[in-house]
């Protein structure tokens, strides 16, 4: 289980990393990657929800999954969730301090095995840190 401070939880949150963030699809999932200090980086920093108080202001990683209905039936998409939340809670703590990090699940994940979601993931998330150069148009 992911800690509650590295958990997106906000709809405003998801949207600016997804809007703001490096995109990179591998196979049964899509991630959506915000670095600290890069242009597109908007601020998604934790804020106390219901008017509680931060004890900690240090950045920290966060990560969020969607995993919507076309995966398939509740049972499914909380399978592939739980999934997605162990393997991506073994590799935040390789992303930068203050990266935001969004996983999306596409409907080939229902079944896929928990190792050919960790193939995908460290893919999709190696091809999100290496980002690319602007497309010339």
């Amino acid at each position: 289980m992911l800690a509650a401070a590295q958990r997106l939880r906000r709809s405003s949150d998801f949207a600016a990393a997804v809007r703001g963030g490096r995109r990179a699809g591998r196979g049964a999932l899509v991630v959506h990657l915000t670095l600290p200090g890069t242009p597109e980086a908007v601020d998604v920093a934790p804020k106390p929800a219901r008017g509680g108080v931060e004890e900690d202001s240090a950045p920290v990683s966060r990560a969020g999954f969607v995993v919507s209905k076309a995966v398939g039936s509740a049972v499914v998409r909380n399978k592939v969730r739980r999934r997605l939340r162990h393997l991506v809670r073994e590799r935040l703590a390789a992303l930068p301090t203050g990266s935001t990090l969004v996983v999306r699940a596409l409907p080939a994940a229902a079944d896929a095995t928990y190792q050919r979601l960790g193939v995908d993931l460290d893919a999709a998330l190696g091809a999100a840190r290496a980002g690319r150069g602007r497309r010339s148009r």
